[in-house]
């Protein structure tokens, strides 16, 4: 074997001139860092992403709950209104949806507010003379309720009774249709029965508090 200047031995030369030219330099963190590390420089990881998967503040998901999703908005109960056995209804109903009837009187009994069903408009004009004429507060409507057909008798009610009664409908949150036909008859409020289930305390507690001057 011929070896010489021209024929380097094991034919590595070339190689190990270029591994020569990667001595990382002297001196300097960056340069120990690298030399540590095989030439791959590694910097402090960045924890920022938990941001994004905990709450506002940043904190990590806490069990039972997924990452991204902030906790379900739960508003608090309202206080119960003291008790009067002798106050009028304020609040009516036309509502036949079993689960709604009784969710809307069990609330009604936590927070001592009256509510009375309707089946029909001529229901809801006796129970208006019984009470003196006094005007309801709110009149609610299952917007689904064939047999009240709330939206011939919403515009009725709105024109009789005036901007003193509130007039909320509640029907599925697919009901798009239904919603702008209820809002174009007179409805104040339409909402979604998630919606309506969940601010029911506070609409019931609003409503059904005495009038001022009338609580005495």
């Amino acid at each position: 074997m011929n070896v010489g200047p021209g024929h380097p031995s094991g034919g590595g030369g070339r190689n190990r001139r270029r591994r020569g030219r990667r001595t990382p330099p002297r001196g300097g963190q960056a340069g120990r860092d690298r030399q540590q590390h095989g030439g791959i420089y590694t910097a402090p990881m960045d924890h920022s992403y938990r941001a994004a998967l905990g709450d506002k503040n940043g904190s990590r998901p806490g069990r039972g709950s997924r990452s991204g999703f902030s906790p379900a908005y739960n508003p608090a109960e309202p206080e119960p209104l003291p008790q009067r056995d002798d106050a009028n209804s304020r609040i009516f109903a036309f509502v036949d949806d079993l689960f709604f009837s009784a969710k809307i009187q069990e609330t009604a009994r936590k927070l001592n507010v009256k509510v009375e069903f309707c089946k029909a408009e001529k229901d809801l004009a006796d129970r208006i003379k019984d009470n003196g004429e006094e005007k309801p507060s709110l009149i609610i409507f299952d917007l689904n309720n064939a047999n009240a057909k709330p939206l011939t008798l919403i515009p009725k009610l709105k024109s009789k009774l005036k901007k003193q009664t509130s007039i909320i409908g509640f029907l599925s949150h697919v009901q798009g249709d239904l919603k702008q036909k209820a809002h174009e008859v007179g409805c104040d409020m339409v909402l979604p029965r998630s919606a309506f289930s969940q601010n029911l305390p506070q609409l019931l507690r609003r409503h059904g508090a005495p009038e001022e001057g009338a609580a005495g």
